[in-house]
C-alpha cells in the first residue's frame, strides 16, 4: 500500500500518520488494512482505531490496481442468461461463497452471462481471473480466450480442462445414493427429470441419443449415478432448474400410460414442481408418488413437504473457488493444484415411502 492519502477536512492524511498514531510500522498498517498478513488482534485493533480517528480510508483502489498491473476484478463466467443463471438459489449461494472466499476488501466481481454467445466480453473486459459456473463443454472456445489472456481460471463443476483449477462435487455418488434409497423402498417404475443437458435449455423426452450428447457436467454425472441403479428409467429434460420447469416435466411423466411410482429430480426446485404436478392430478406425496431432489436448498414458502434430497455445500464450494483465485494470483507460476472434491449428504425427508401394492 502506498502512502497516498484520503481527504479529511482538507488535510492530507498519510499511511505514515496512521502508523505513528498506532505506534507501528508503515508495513504493519499496510498488512492490516489489506488483510494480507499476520498481525495480533491488539495490533490490528490499534491500527483500525487510528485509521478511524484520523479519517483514513486507505489509498484509491484504482491506483493500487494500476501499480499492480491488475484490474482488481474477478469475472464469474456463465453460459446462461443472467436471469436464468442466478434464479437458482444454488448459484446465488456459490456466488456469495466466492465473494467471501475473496475476502472483505478483495477483488470485485464481474458477472459475464451468455459467455458462449458473447465472446467479446470475455476477450475484452478487464479482469484478473475467472470462475466458471454452470458451464458445459460448449464453453471450450471461451476457455481458449481466457487461456490466451493467461488468466487463472477456476471451474465450479465445470468440464475438466488443462490449467483449470477444479472445484468438484460428488454428483455421481450423490445421485446413486438417492436411486439406491428408492430401490431399497421397493420402487421399480422410476422416472427422471434432468437439468438442462447443455447451453440451449431445450425441454422434452430424454432419449438415449440426447443423453449421450449431454454437455453439462452436473447433469451427466447425476444421470450416471441414477443409471447405475435404474439403467432403463424414462426421463424428461427440464428447461431450467425452476418450479415451472418441474411442473411441466412432472406432468409429462405422470400423464404417461404407465406413470412412475417415484421421480428423481436433479434439483430441489424441479422436485417442488414435480410435487405440484402430482397434487394437481390428485396424487398424494409420498403415498401415491415418491419424489427426491438434489441440492438441499431452503424451501420455506415453496412447499410444506420435507423433501428427500442430497444436500450439497454450495457456499463452501464458492469459498474454495474464491480462495483458489487468490492463491493463483499470488503465485501465477505455481502448478495447477489438484481438484477439490466436495461431498453431498443424504437428507431423508418425508417425500419418499414404499410404493403402493
Amino acid at each position: 500500500m502506498s502512502e497516498s492519502a484520503t481527504e479529511n477536512g482538507g488535510a492530507r492524511i498519510r499511511l505514515a500518520d496512521v502508523a505513528a498514531r498506532a505506534g507501528v510500522s508503515n508495513s504493519t498498517v499496510s498488512l492490516v488494512l489489506n488483510g494480507s498478513g499476520p498481525a495480533s488482534e491488539s495490533t490490528r485493533r490499534r491500527v483500525l482505531d487510528a485509521a478511524a480517528e484520523l479519517g483514513y480510508a486507505g489509498p484509491d483502489p484504482r491506483a493500487r490496481s494500476l501499480r499492480r498491473g491488475r484490474s482488481g476484478i474477478v469475472a464469474v463466467v456463465t453460459e446462461d442468461a443472467l436471469a436464468d443463471a442466478f434464479r437458482d438459489p444454488m448459484n446465488l449461494a456459490q456466488l456469495d461463497g466466492i465473494a467471501d472466499g475473496l475476502g472483505e476488501g478483495g477483488p470485485s466481481l464481474l458477472i459475464i452471462p451468455n459467455a458462449i454467445d458473447d465472446p467479446a466480453r470475455v476477450s475484452s473486459s478487464p479482469f484478473d481471473a475467472a470462475v466458471m459456473i454452470g458451464c458445459g463443454v460448449g464453453i471450450h472456445d471461451t476457455l481458449e480466450l481466457l487461456r490466451r489472456r493467461r488468466l487463472p481460471v477456476v471451474g465450479l463443476e465445470a468440464p475438466r480442462a488443462e490449467g483449470v483449477i477444479a472445484i468438484d462435487l460428488d454428483n455421481v455418488d450423490g445421485a446413486r445414493a438417492l436411486a439406491e434409497h428408492l430401490r431399497e423402498l421397493g420402487h421399480r417404475r422410476v422416472g427422471i427429470v434432468t437439468l438442462p443437458l447443455g447451453s440451449r435449455h431445450a425441454s422434452g423426452p430424454l432419449t438415449p441419443e440426447l443423453e449421450a450428447l449431454a454437455s453439462a457436467p452436473s447433469t451427466g454425472e447425476r444421470l450416471q449415478g441414477v443409471r447405475a441403479v435404474y439403467p432403463d428409467a424414462p426421463g424428461w429434460i427440464a428447461a431450467s432448474s425452476s418450479i415451472s420447469a418441474g411442473i411441466a416435466a412432472g406432468a409429462a411423466l405422470l400423464d404417461a400410460p404407465r406413470p412412475p411410482t417415484a421421480i428423481l429430480a436433479q434439483s430441489d426446485l424441479i422436485a417442488v414442481g414435480v410435487i405440484r404436478a402430482a397434487e394437481d392430478r390428485g396424487l398424494r406425496v409420498p403415498d401415491d408418488l415418491s419424489v427426491t431432489g438434489f441440492d438441499g436448498i431452503r424451501l420455506d414458502g415453496l412447499t410444506d413437504h420435507d423433501l428427500t434430497t442430497m444436500v450439497q455445500p454450495a457456499h463452501a464450494k464458492g469459498e474454495a473457488a474464491g480462495r483458489a483465485v487468490l492463491a493463483a494470483l499470488a503465485d501465477p507460476e505455481a502448478p495447477t493444484p489438484e481438484p477439490v472434491l466436495f461431498r453431498t449428504e443424504l437428507h431423508l425427508g418425508a417425500t419418499t415411502t414404499r410404493p403402493r401394492g
